[in-house]
């Protein structure tokens, strides 16, 4: 998952709005780390 798919889900919330923007940053990084799939092999 992209830096820019997770902001796209994260700004449905309106919780992301209200923590600061380091901790924004911060949950960017973690929701992008639990989305992302490794490549399938075939």
């Amino acid at each position: 998952m992209t830096t820019k798919e997770a902001i796209k889900i994260l700004m449905l919330s309106p919780f992301y709005f209200r923590i600061e923007l380091a901790d924004r940053k911060r949950l960017i990084l973690e929701f992008c780390s639990l989305h992302s799939y490794p490549a399938k092999r075939q």
